[in-house]
């Protein structure tokens, strides 16, 4: 297995930094004596075919009117083109019984902001691709559950949306990026089979740094992060509640988690503390009785994720006021109890400048 250079890994360092950091390893890689060093610390390339390239740079911003219909852009990638100004909520409904519903229209949503209904001013009912991260538990608990977990990991992309771009991200004490934005199964197989199970469980650090791997990089606007933990978070800088809030940002990405957790009174906080990253996203949190199950898990959440609704609305209170949103959707059809899941709300802020990270 080829052993994971410096550059692959994701530092502790500020986000601003981090692009100073690549350019001067990138520099170093390119001279005779550098590439020798590297060559000499690493044995190998972290691909098996290709060396680790940068992270490629994040997508300009746009300024583009509502529509009501995504469409590829000059690079084939299927994108959705919204208003600066517009909140964008990806919403899924069920029934009494805990079926999904996805035949309702525009008419029969209410968007609630702070209490105040919003008007909706764009809306679909397709299956749209997204920017995924698939979040895995190394530490060392994990070491025997990791063959099945992968192999779930891997049904979820292969019942997934084709157009899905996905990177995976394996965590211990660390949190590794061990393959970039792709749809290529075999590169997410590799990326998966990276099993070094030792370790502490840096849970929150992990989702934060894969956080803001979409918010920088992701080329789709419909954002997912798919975790996967068997225990209680011992090792992380970040807390619970700081987690949490980055997550909410606007455009922030759905989170589901599976825990495959015991009993005991950690494993308890443990399985709160995922509830609340999955309802407070809009996503959904497993709690396996048996690790056959999870299996059936990645199934059911790409089925979740490819039957959603998005709705856009522009919120009548300002964005650059900033703060905290609370959000709410209502759904009505006639002679049915509907539930609807989405965000609980999202903290707003101005809108960056076209180019700006």
């Amino acid at each position: 297995m080829p052993e994971r250079v410096t550059t692959r890994r994701w530092s502790r360092v500020a986000p601003s930094f981090r692009p100073v950091v690549l350019a001067l390893l990138l520099s170093l890689s390119l001279t005779p004596a550098g590439a020798a060093r590297v060559a000499q610390q690493t044995g190998s390339s972290v691909s098996p075919a290709t060396p680790p390239a940068a992270v490629p740079a994040p997508p300009q911003a746009t300024q583009s009117k509502p529509s009501e219909n995504p469409a590829p852009d000059d690079q084939g990638i299927f994108v959705i083109r919204k208003d600066v100004d517009e909140v964008l909520l990806h919403a899924t409904v069920q029934d009494e019984k805990n079926r999904i519903i996805t035949n309702l229209d525009k008419s029969a949503f209410s968007v609630f902001e702070d209490s105040k209904q919003q008007n909706i001013i764009s809306f679909r009912n397709e299956d749209l691709p997204v920017a995924m991260g698939i979040v895995i538990d190394n530490s060392g608990s994990m070491r025997e559950k990791r063959n099945k977990v992968n192999q779930a990991a891997l049904n979820l992309v292969r019942s997934s949306n084709p157009k899905d771009e996905v990177f995976v991200v394996n965590f211990n004490d660390e949190y590794y990026l061990d393959q970039d934005f792709t749809n290529d199964l075999l590169k997410l197989k590799e990326a998966l089979e990276k099993i070094d199970a030792r370790g502490g469980t840096a849970l929150y650090d992990a989702v934060v740094a894969s956080s803001e791997h979409l918010k920088r990089n992701a080329r789709l606007e419909k954002k997912v992060l798919f975790v996967v933990t068997d225990g209680e978070d011992n090792a992380s800088n970040e807390t619970l509640e700081q987690a949490v809030k980055q997550l909410q940002e606007e455009n922030g990405p759905s989170v589901y988690t599976i825990g495959i957790l015991g009993e005991e009174e950690h494993p308890k906080r443990a399985r709160r503390a995922l509830e609340i990253i999955a309802q407070r996203t809009g996503g959904i949190a497993f709690f396996p009785k048996t690790l056959d199950e999870v299996d059936a898990i990645s199934r059911t959440v790409a089925h979740d994720i490819r039957n959603q609704y998005t709705i856009g609305y522009k919120p009548s209170n300002p964005r650059s006021t900033g703060g905290f949103r609370t959000v709410r959707v209502e759904a009505k059809m006639k002679g049915r109890k509907l539930t609807v899941r989405t965000k609980s709300g999202y903290y707003a802020g101005p809108q960056p400048p076209a180019g700006s990270q």
